[in-house]
């Protein structure tokens, strides 16, 4: 099963999005959203803000905000 999902950041005070569709593999969905943000972020050299994630269509954003906390 695959899920499509966008990723809308700020990043040096310029908004982007990125998405895509990917398998979940075991996974919920937001673990991929979480996965595919760290991607993101790794590859920012200005570092990036996570503004809302959409998944299948549904803002996602506090869900996958939760993964994160426990790591910072």
């Amino acid at each position: 099963m695959n899920v499509t999902i966008e990723i809308h950041y700020i990043s040096n005070e310029t908004k982007v999005m990125q998405g895509g569709t990917f398998p979940l593999r075991r996974r919920n969905q937001q673990q991929v959203a979480w996965e595919f943000w760290q991607q993101i972020k790794q590859k920012m050299p200005f570092g990036a803000e996570l503004e809302k994630v959409i998944i299948d269509g549904e803002d996602k954003t506090v869900l996958v905000k939760q993964q994160e906390a426990p790591l910072e």
